[in-house]
């Protein structure tokens, strides 16, 4: 049987263009490589939340993960979603913070609490609800939209400053690096 080396993100894309639908093609579910690494831009406070407060699900309108598994930078975004406040989870985190919500708490953090790096977290399942399941696979988790899991947040002891962007993109070596003097490289 011949084997061949796996697609690339570009393969996938034209393939796309071509009509093909990427979930039927054959990609590897796991990055086992973890000098790849993806960077997701979040809003505040639900980056702080990813990697502080236990949040283990992302939720998308779309699914940006692709077929990607492995781990992901969390970036903080440069504005904060003031409708965050009104979710249970975040109140909560609040009030143990003793802050009126996590805005207040965030600024005590001054500009490390934005537009940076604030730490990896491993991508390890995507799945849609479409609202008709009994109960949320997490209470972060939202109806009718996708779930991206999260597991194993790791913060950075130093944010990192970055350019936000728009989906889940790869990661370039040097900030990669970065980010593993900080949190270890695992090989």
């Amino acid at each position: 049987m011949t084997t061949y080396p796996p697609l690339t993100d570009t393969d996938l894309n034209a393939l796309a263009r071509m009509g093909l639908p990427r979930t039927s093609l054959d990609v590897p579910k796991e990055n086992t490589n973890m000098t790849e690494m993806r960077i997701l831009t979040v809003r505040q406070p639900w980056a702080w939340a990813i990697i502080y407060g236990g949040k283990d699900v992302e939720n998308r309108v779309r699914n940006v993960a692709g077929d990607y598994r492995g781990p992901v930078a969390i970036h903080a975004g440069a504005e904060y979603d003031r409708e965050a406040d009104a979710h249970p989870e975040i109140r909560s985190m609040a009030r143990a913070r003793d802050a009126a919500s996590l805005r207040e708490h965030l600024i005590a953090h001054g500009e490390k609490a934005y537009r940076r790096i604030i730490g990896v977290a491993d991508f390890t399942g995507v799945h849609l609800d479409r609202g008709q399941e009994s109960e949320l696979c997490s209470e972060w988790a939202e109806t009718e939209v996708h779930h991206l899991v999260l597991e194993n947040p790791r913060p950075l002891a130093e944010p990192i400053p970055y350019r936000g962007a728009l989906g889940l993109r790869r990661l370039e070596d040097t900030t990669t690096a970065q980010i593993l003097a900080q949190i270890g490289d695992p090989r």
